[in-house]
This record gives C-alpha cells, structure tokens and sequence, in this order.
C-alpha cells in the first residue's frame, strides 16, 4: 500500500519496523474469496447491529430484566463500535491491516460465543460491549482491503459489493433474528456468527499472509483517545437514549450533550496539531473526502430516518410483528442486490456527481411515493413503496464511496474508510434518534387535533356513535373503539409527516452534489 508519511513531524521519525509488501491487485479465484470473505465479515458485523433488535424481550424475560433494560444489549454495542472504528487508521498502523481484520474477525466470534453462552444480563452485556468494540476495525478494513487488491480501473466493483453487504445487513437483521428466535432460541442470533467468522478469518489469512501492509510504531495519543472516548461516548450514547428520556427536558440528555460538546470540540483541536494522531482529520483537507462524507452523513441520517418509522408504524397501527414488519421493509435492497455491479462495473464512465444527484432523486421519489400509504395498504403495496425508495441506493452509496476517496492512495484509504465509516454510522444514529422523536411527537400532535373535533354536537361524532350503539356496544366501549382508531389515525398522519420531510430533504441534497469536484469512478479510486 501507500508508503507510510506523516508531513507534520518534523522532530521524531516514526520506526518503521517492517518492509512494505503492497496489497498488489488480486485476479481469478484469489480475488474471489477475497471479495466473499471481506463481504462476509462487514455483512456479519453490520447485521450485529440489528439482529438482536427483535431479540430484546424474549432475552430480557428469560434474565429476569425489563424489557427497557434489555435495549442495554444493542446500545453497548453500538456505543463500543462506534468508539473503535475512528481508531482503525492508528490501529492498522501498528500491527498491520491484515493482522488487524484476522484478529478483530476472530474476537468478534469469540465474544459472540461468549454473548450465546452469557450465564446472567449484566455479562451479557459486556460481552456484547466488547463484541462492539472488537468489530470497529471489520468494516472500515473490509472496505480498504478490498478497494486495495481490486486493480484500479475495477474499484467501482469493491465499491459495489461492499455497498451491498453495508445496505443489506441491517435490513436482514430483524428478520432473521426473528426467525431464529422464534423458530429456534436467542442464543443462535450469536451462534450464527461462528462459522461465518472462522471462514473470513481463515480465508483472508491464506489469500493475504505475506502480503502485510507496512508498520509504523507511533506513541500513543492518551490525550486524543480520551477525548475520542469522551465525545463518542457521550453522544452515542445520548443518541441512544435521548428519546425515552425526553431530550432536553432530561438534565441527563443536557449533561451528555455538553459532553459530547467539549470531548468532541477539544478531540478536533488536539488532533489537528497532534504528531501521531489516533483520528487523521487532515484527510478533511480532501474537497471531495470533505463534501462527500458530508453528504454521506446526512443522507444516511435521513436514510434511517426514513427506514426506523415504517417498522414502527407497522407494528403499533397495522399489528405486524417484528418479524412480518421486517419481511415487509426488505425489498427496500432488493434492487441494490441486483444492480450494484452493474453501478460498480459502469461507473467509471460517468461523472460521479450526477450518480449521486440521481440517487438522492430516486431516495425523494420513493419517500413521496411511501407518504401516499394508508391504514388499508396491504402489505404488497407496502413492499413496493419500500422497493421504489430502495432504488436510489446504489447510486447513493457506490459513487458517494468512490468520491471521498477521490486522491487517496494507500494507507490514507483506511484512514478515510474509518473516519467516513464512522460519520457513516453516526448519521444512522442520529437519523434514528431524530426522526423517532419527531414521528413521537407529531403523533401527539394528530392525537389532540383529531380529539378537539370527536366530541358531542359533531355531527359527523354523533352519527358514528349512535352507529356504534346500534351495533349494541356500551358507551365506554365506543369511547374505547374511537380513541383506537384516533390513535392509529395520528400514528399514520406522523409516519406520512415523516416520510415526506425526508422527501423534501433529498431534493435539497442534490444541489450540494454539485460542490464536489467533478471526477469519473476510475479516477476517484485511485486509477490516475
């Protein structure tokens, strides 16, 4: 890979302890089990996001925990993931990037036996911590690894089905961690990762031993990891509970904003001057890097957004289970499954900003299109408007991934990868958080226009309710019957409210596409 240089210190040379073996282009078959594997372990480790979402009562009941508790089991996870994966640069520096995968790859089985085997809630939960934790370094090398052995002129394939692993694990999750919960126990939703793990481990050591990309002994950043973990820490985990507590009616929320603030203002401020930075933040120097993980961050925000409240209005209106809500949404990547490659293989003919720009159209169209359901849609009208909003990702993710990494070369990839990864999955966050809590509160809102109008002397109330008494049920029966359906009348007026802001948000996204350096998908990967 790119030879290691840090132009900012001017007084220490870091010890390079080994030669370089550059991750030369793979072909045939080599490179092959190298795209399954490395696909593999981010699928496996993306769809460890949602898969114990469903999960969460039936493990919370049998450790004789609250199901609110229970949500302990996915936000451990995330919050230790989304420490680790800045770090992957400054990691894969010091022990190499194929040592790093093989290892994060094998931890992250281990704790995953660890999790099925987890005798009481609270080892559960540090185990699933530290399955979070393992896992940072997976996706960000998954992408690098790949990027790097595909020769230049066919990085928009790495592209391509890393974007497909990335897009269809989280949709995946919930349904199969249903299913096997269900159909099985909860235990295997841990266990599942066992051979999927031992092969991408086995089979990135034998195509990659020999082949280590060079190692730069650097002094660790005590000063930027603390304020990493502080930041991070504090708004992930703000992100993750904001909502229940009320955001900032919570003095908890306040607290961990102002965290999150400092940790993160302060973290931004070491890391520009510091010599051996754990987060490289001069790769913002990039325009493209810059606008493109800009871009990625709110699109994915709003993404999310669009993708948490059909589940949410699915199961609390129209009576789905996590898992029929779950076989419901997954059509939203059916299209990205198919037509990826073909977006990777053709890309380099287009300029990438008018891909991106066409992404975000179909995105707007589809969350329009979705904000046109009804309580009576059936659920093969919900799956259309889930495969017409799904259209716009791989111009999404494939193009926007080549363009952040526009001009960089090396082991500046896995830095990038990292830091994009990371606001990648900050924006999910965040989109989640947000956009939950704006569908909570235009519920509430619809709730109390639609009460202000059902009440004696409406003769449109008086009709239903000598209606309902004519079919021989009580007063308070009536009462209870009509607050039901206001109840599931707000509850869709919010999700449609949702779905078209998010409509109206993606239209805004294409003008910014255009402030991107115009650059064809070879050129952006490295081909130039």
């Amino acid at each position: 890979m790119g030879q290691t240089h840090d132009t900012r210190n001017t007084t220490t040379a870091p010890e390079v302890v080994e030669d370089e073996h550059s991750l030369k282009p793979l072909a045939g078959a080599a490179l092959v089990m190298l795209t399954l594997a490395t696909s593999l372990s981010t699928f496996m480790e993306v769809l460890d996001t949602t898969i114990a979402n469903v999960a969460v009562p039936t493990i919370a009941g049998s450790m004789g925990v609250s199901a609110r508790e229970g949500t302990s089991i996915i936000s451990s996870y995330s919050l230790a993931a989304a420490i680790a994966v800045p770090l992957t640069g400054w990691l894969s520096r010091q022990i190499g990037e194929v040592r790093l995968i093989i290892l994060s790859v094998l931890l992250f089985t281990v704790f995953s036996v660890l999790c099925a085997l987890a005798p009481n809630y609270n080892t559960l939960v540090f185990f699933r911590l530290m399955q979070g934790f393992v896992s940072g370094p997976m996706v960000p090398l998954g992408q690098s690894i790949m990027m790097n052995s595909y020769p230049a002129h066919k990085r928009g394939m790495a592209m391509a089905f890393f974007a497909m692993a990335v897009v269809i694990a989280p949709v995946m999750g919930p349904v199969l961690g249903g299913y096997l919960t269900e159909n099985y126990s909860w235990p295997w939703i841990f266990y599942i990762n066992v051979p999927i793990g031992l092969f991408c481990a086995f089979s990135i050591y034998t195509l990659l031993k020999g082949r280590e990309t060079p190692i730069t002994r650097q002094p660790i950043d005590y000063v930027g990891l603390s304020l990493l973990v502080l930041g991070v820490g504090s708004l992930q985990y703000m992100l993750e509970h904001a909502n229940d507590l009320g955001w900032y009616e919570s003095t908890e929320v306040v607290v961990l904003t102002v965290m999150a603030v400092i940790g993160l203002v302060l973290m931004v401020i070491w890391e520009w001057f510091e010599k051996h930075p754990v987060v490289d933040l001069h790769l913002l120097r990039s325009r493209n890097f810059t606008l493109g993980t800009s871009m990625q961050t709110i699109g994915f925000t709003m993404f999310f957004g669009n993708m948490v409240v059909i589940p949410l209005w699915l199961q609390t209106v129209m009576g789905y289970d996590a898992f029929h809500s779950g076989i419901a949404v997954a059509p939203v990547a059916m299209f990205a499954l198919f037509f990826s490659p073909v977006i990777g293989m053709n890309m380099h003919k287009v300029d990438l900003r008018y891909l991106i720009a066409t992404g975000f159209a179909l995105f707007a169209f589809g969350a329009w299109y979705s904000s046109l359901l009804t309580p009576d849609s059936t659920i093969t009208h919900i799956m259309l408007t889930r495969f017409l909003f799904g259209m716009g990702i791989p111009f999404f993710f494939i193009p926007l991934g080549s363009l952040i990494m526009d001009g960089l070369e090396g082991e500046e990839i896995t830095s990038a990868a990292g830091l994009s990864n990371f606001l990648r999955t900050l924006g999910g966050a965040i989109g989640t958080a947000v956009f939950v809590t704006i569908w909570s509160r235009r519920t509430s809102f619809h709730h109390a226009r639609l009460t202000e109008v059902a009440i004696p002397g409406n003769p449109m109330y008086e009709q239903f309710m000598v209606k309902l008494g004519s079919a021989g049920m009580s007063a308070p029966q009536r009462l209870t019957l009509l607050d039901g359906l206001i109840s599931q009348q707000a509850a869709t007026q919010a999700t449609l409210d949702v779905l078209y802001l998010t409509a109206v948000l993606f239209v805004g996204m294409i003008a910014l596409t255009f402030f991107a350096k115009p650059v064809k998908g070879a050129a952006a990967t490295g081909g130039h």
